[in-house]
């Protein structure tokens, strides 16, 4: 059975991480290059995580998370299109 993905509140999960400032800054500036930002960046390189060494558990919270992500934009409008980032 999926895990619970919300906050309660009918939000998404929220976390919070340590890592350096100017690591972090340079990862913003290297998503905006490639067109992207920070969570979604971080988002592929979790799927791609679980997909490559997740079990059948973690596959199936996968696709839960996915489908809840998927729902989620549908019921606003879809993802909002991004605003360029001053430099």
């Amino acid at each position: 059975m999926p895990t619970d993905l919300t906050d309660g509140e009918g939000h998404t999960h929220q976390t919070r991480f340590r890592i350096p400032k100017p690591m972090w800054e340079a990862f913003g500036r290297v998503a905006d290059r490639l067109g992207s930002n920070r969570t979604a960046r971080l988002l592929d390189h979790v799927r791609a995580d679980i997909r490559e060494h997740g079990d059948e558990r973690d596959i199936a919270d996968l696709d839960a998370g996915d489908l809840e992500l998927l729902e989620r934009r549908s019921r606003k409008g879809g993802r909002p299109p991004q605003k360029p980032r001053a430099q």
